[in-house]
């Protein structure tokens, strides 16, 4: 009977254990990745490839948790969230101390073969005699050389002076085209504006585009409209570290780098080392935001395809068995 007994309170610790484990594994399963979303296509794009690779191959459920660069910044070293696809490192100035203090965990390079700045048609400076387009301003080389070019330009609402499209409200980067604007006098003949999205920058781009009308505006790689369409980015002062955030040089080629959390980083091994070989380039991001655009695929679609389409580079990510599992469900 003692014998009875004893087995049966050791098939009962052995049952709670497998259930225990079973539970543990379930809330694994289950957990909800939370992806910074900055309001950018790319990163969204970078989001929803990452996010399908972690629903598939992991069993992670994912989310979007929505702020300006600063504010999802803060958050991921606050552990409130997971995972930053695309830290604009030179636009943050606390990042590499943030990086250095042991504040959150840089993991990969996700591309650095970027640019940003003010870009114009490239008609506006070499014409496009295709369209029948004549050069207008073929010495427009530089951002100080707008100062000459402001009724080139010319804001429809204020006739008076000309109009620069500035970057996306809440954006880091804003703030720095706003001090190129002041350091090169250009406040005197320009009213600068902020649009609300990307979404309303690319409208007044296309619109202008579309018409042969002169514009100028911030704009950034990659994207799917400078993969469509033909600008120029204008020349500035070369790049100097500390002038670059008082608006005075060019915007640099950003490394644009995997951030996670602390906790995460800790919590989620095989995840991180997913992350770890994640590496893209500005070029074939572009190329996924192009067709997107073409094709009117959402962001989950589009990643979809660009993980069918670049198999080796994915290969590359993942192990083997990894690999397999992904395509199964997605190929």
């Amino acid at each position: 009977m003692k014998r009875l007994v004893k087995y049966s309170i050791l098939l009962m610790a052995l049952v709670l254990l497998v259930i225990n484990f079973t539970a543990c594994a379930s809330v694994k399963q289950t957990k909800t990745l939370r992806f910074a979303d900055v309001g950018w296509d790319s990163i969204l794009f970078h989001n929803a490839v990452a996010g399908t690779v972690a629903e598939v191959v992991f069993g992670y459920q994912w989310t979007e948790v929505s702020g300006s660069t600063p504010i999802t910044h803060e958050a991921v070293k606050a552990g409130e969230i997971d995972i930053h696809m695309e830290m604009w490192t030179d636009n943050l100035p606390s990042y590499q101390s943030d990086i250095s203090a042991g504040y959150l965990k840089e993991v990969s390079l996700n591309f650095d073969d970027n640019a940003q700045g003010l870009y114009v048609p490239r008609y506006v400076i070499e014409g496009d005699p295709e369209r029948g387009i004549e050069a207008v301003a073929p010495d427009l080389k530089t951002v100080a050389d707008l100062k000459n070019y402001a009724s080139l330009f010319r804001d429809p609402e204020d006739p008076s002076k000309g109009i620069i499209y500035g970057g996306i409200a809440g954006w880091e980067i804003t703030e720095i085209i706003y001090k190129k604007y002041l350091h090169y006098g250009l406040d005197d003949t320009f009213n600068y504006i902020e649009p609300g999205t990307d979404a309303a920058t690319s409208a007044v781009l296309v619109s202008a585009y579309d018409k042969g009308e002169p514009v100028v505006a911030y704009y950034w790689e990659p994207t799917w409209l400078l993969g469509k369409y033909d600008f120029v980015l204008l020349e500035d002062e070369p790049y100097d570290q500390e002038l670059f955030f008082e608006g005075k040089t060019e915007c640099p080629s950003v490394k644009v780098t995997i951030c996670t959390s602390n906790d995460f980083y800790e919590s989620e091994p095989e995840f991180i080392e997913f992350l770890s070989k994640y590496r893209t380039s500005s070029a074939l991001t572009s190329q996924a935001l192009a067709y997107m655009e073409e094709t009117g695929a959402d962001y989950k679609t589009t990643a979809i395809w660009f993980l069918n389409e670049h198999r080796d580079m994915i290969e590359g990510w993942l192990n083997a068995e990894q690999a397999e599992k992904l395509y199964a469900e997605i190929g």
